[in-house]
């Protein structure tokens, strides 16, 4: 009942409009921020989650932190590209309903990552509201571009037909 109520009410559509436009907005501001200083560098910060991987008073899952330091850090520069160049193309499609599950997914693997290595911020909660838009499926898209975007990509793409058909017509 609560799946049917938050996937298919128009009502339910515009407030996921409202909370899917502010993860996006902030997704956006803090990419748009990393792009425009022109110097953005992730390395401090992974290599301040790595540090956070050790010893007693460890706040990063040592797991991760071995990650971080044999994938992440040697690789820091297209980290930091994909963590910036992610947050703008993520915000800018939430904003405007264009891909939202997709464009929530990564912003939610994003969320997860940061709060992997021992940030907190704003992270828990966008991941509270993503997980929304992200179980609402099409209709958290419903008063965007997903709108035509959708149905266009199902006349022309073989393999997401079935998928998209059926969300458009329970909409």
């Amino acid at each position: 009942m609560f799946m049917d109520f938050i996937r298919n009410n128009k009502v339910v559509a515009g407030i996921l409009t409202v909370l899917r436009v502010y993860i996006g907005y902030t997704w956006l501001m803090g990419g748009i921020g990393k792009v425009t200083s022109g110097g953005f560098d992730a390395s401090g910060f992974i290599q301040g989650a790595v540090a956070n991987s050790a010893g007693e008073g460890a706040t990063v899952q040592a797991w991760w932190g071995t990650f971080l330091n044999t994938v992440a850090v040697p690789n820091a520069g297209l980290f930091s590209f994909m963590v910036m160049w992610g947050e703008v193309l993520v915000g800018a499609a939430l904003i405007l309903g264009v891909f939202t599950n997709f464009a929530a997914l990564m912003g939610i693997t994003m969320n997860f990552a940061f709060l992997f290595s021992g940030t907190v911020s704003t992270n828990a909660q966008m991941v509270v509201i993503t997980v929304f838009l992200i179980v609402a499926g099409f209709n958290a898209g419903r008063y965007g571009l997903d709108r035509w975007v959708l149905p266009i990509l199902k006349d022309h793409t073989p393999i997401i037909k079935d998928k998209v058909k059926k969300e458009v017509v329970a909409a």
